[in-house]
């Protein structure tokens, strides 16, 4: 079986903070304040342990998501074509198909979009990792993550400017149980990567670079990294390179959103322009072993950690372990790297312990570095532009400019660092049943090659489905991940 599905999606943020528009109405009811209690009173001891137990969304998942089940146990759409539209075959269609569903893929490439994609419908995953040759690349117009439990995992989502579109290359908000994984963001006219006011929330080991600053957006600089919060969501191990600002903008208590918690943990933020992180007004937050890189484009405050914003409040921070690369005082103290937007008392607005969010396996800022330029982003098979930006935050260095400056990084359209790269298609394995399970991996796990019922059987492991442990070996085996 095959499939694919696309939307139309406007989205606006500018530094004057104006609500943003997107998919839904904001919820009219307060999610449960304990969303991991159950609703039985009467749950035995033996019920609780069986809950905590539950498989995670794949071998390495982390954090508020990483109990997402996604398509787990459905059907499996294989994507054979790299065009962009509603016919059997396509991501387009696969993605607009309802009930539990893998989407694996056949064909490695570009596809460029003629309109949103739309993820609507959820019960999802979406395995890049499937792809042969040099993986999926989704390009021309955003992606909207606008339903519960799904799982993204290995994919790139560079929109560009062609289509004169303002929007994030991929965002999401006002829904539950979603975990993006090696992902790689790029060339959005608005953020990166926007995702806040979701319950139950991972994005981790993504690569979210070079938002286009002076592109087509309608109040002008738009050159930012992502909106970001959500209650009981985590951002770890990613990589924000060359935005101008918003890396990231913690959303905040405001707009209709009545509580935020949310941990930015291990992450590498590099050669921000006016700013790196900040707002998170009213708000909870974690900001632990993170690691900040002034770069040739970061004329102003090279030794920031976090601006806290106030709307009727400041917000509650736990803040520890951040290394700010020159700023030795600053690393030893990094409230020395706080600042405040409307003056105060710091005191007021320190936690002295960690907020409770879903707990990652976190290393020291250094060690997380090395780790993240190693492993981030699409990293199956990297491309040239991740290649590159990675090359760039090791040294140092910009390659290329704009508006913002000559070779400082932010750039202000993609075609100034050569456009979207040719990638290498590759071959498919063979797979008779076309169930996305290839026909010598089946015969090797002692699978039946032209039955395609045993995709979603457990003959191989108890917790995940036969697929699945297909797919999450081309993970471990690629690049040892989720050992």
């Amino acid at each position: 079986m095959f499939f694919v599905v696309l939307v139309l999606f406007s989205l606006s943020a500018c530094e004057e903070e104006e609500k943003i528009s997107g998919p839904g109405e904001p919820e009219t009811e307060t999610p449960d304040e304990n969303p991991d209690d159950s609703e039985d009173d009467n749950q035995t001891d033996d019920d609780q342990d069986d809950t905590t137990e539950q498989a995670i969304a794949f071998p390495g998942a982390e954090g508020g998501g990483m109990y997402t089940t996604g398509g787990r146990g459905g059907d499996v759409y294989v994507v054979t074509s790299l065009e962009d539209g509603v016919s059997e075959g396509t991501l387009r269609y696969a993605i607009g198909q309802s009930g539990a569903r893998t989407i694996v893929f056949a064909v490695g490439g570009t596809i460029n979009l003629n309109s949103e994609l739309k993820i609507s419908n959820g019960d999802l995953t979406i395995a890049g990792q499937s792809a042969p040759g040099d993986g999926i690349t989704l390009a021309g117009y955003p992606v909207t993550v606008a339903a519960d439990n799904v799982i993204l995992r290995f994919l790139r989502f560079r929109m560009g400017d062609e289509n004169a579109v303002e929007g994030d290359a991929i965002w999401g908000r006002r829904h539950s149980d979603i975990i993006i994984d090696h992902c790689s963001m790029s060339w959005s006219t608005d953020e990166c990567a926007s995702f806040y006011d979701n319950e139950n929330f991972t994005m981790q080991w993504s690569l979210i670079a070079e938002s286009l600053n002076e592109s087509v957006h309608g109040k002008g600089a738009h050159g930012y990294g992502g909106l970001w919060g959500g209650y009981n969501a985590t951002f770890h191990h990613n990589l924000l390179a060359h935005h101008k600002s918003r890396n990231p903008r913690f959303y905040g208590v405001r707009d209709g959103i009545t509580r935020e918690m949310a941990e930015m943990v291990n992450n590498v933020i590099y050669n921000w322009g006016d700013n790196s992180s900040y707002g998170g007004e009213g708000g909870q937050y974690n900001i632990v072993n993170n690691y900040y890189k002034a770069g040739p484009a970061t004329g102003s405050h090279p030794d920031r950690i976090f601006e806290a914003y106030y709307e009727e409040s400041y917000g509650k921070f736990y803040v520890s372990g951040n290394y700010v690369d020159g700023f030795p005082s600053i690393t030893a103290d990094n409230w020395l790297g706080i600042d405040l937007k409307s003056g105060g008392d710091k005191n007021e607005l320190v936690a002295d312990s960690r907020f409770d969010v879903t707990a990652v396996g976190y290393t020291s800022a250094e060690d997380a570095y090395t780790a993240v330029l190693e492993h981030v982003g699409a990293s199956l098979v990297r491309d040239v532009v991740d290649e590159r930006i990675v090359g760039e935050v090791r040294n140092g260095d910009a390659t290329f400019g704009g508006s913002y400056g000559e070779a400082l990084g932010i750039i202000d359209t993609q075609s100034a660092v050569g456009g979207w790269p040719e990638l290498e298609p590759g071959t498919s394995p063979e797979d008779t049943d076309n169930d996305g399970m290839p026909d010598a991996w089946e015969t090797e796990k002692g699978l039946n090659p032209n039955d395609a019922s045993d995709v979603s059987g457990n003959k191989l492991d108890d917790t995940y489905t036969n697929i699945e442990i297909y797919l999450n070996d081309l993970v471990t085996s690629g690049i040892g991940f989720g050992n």
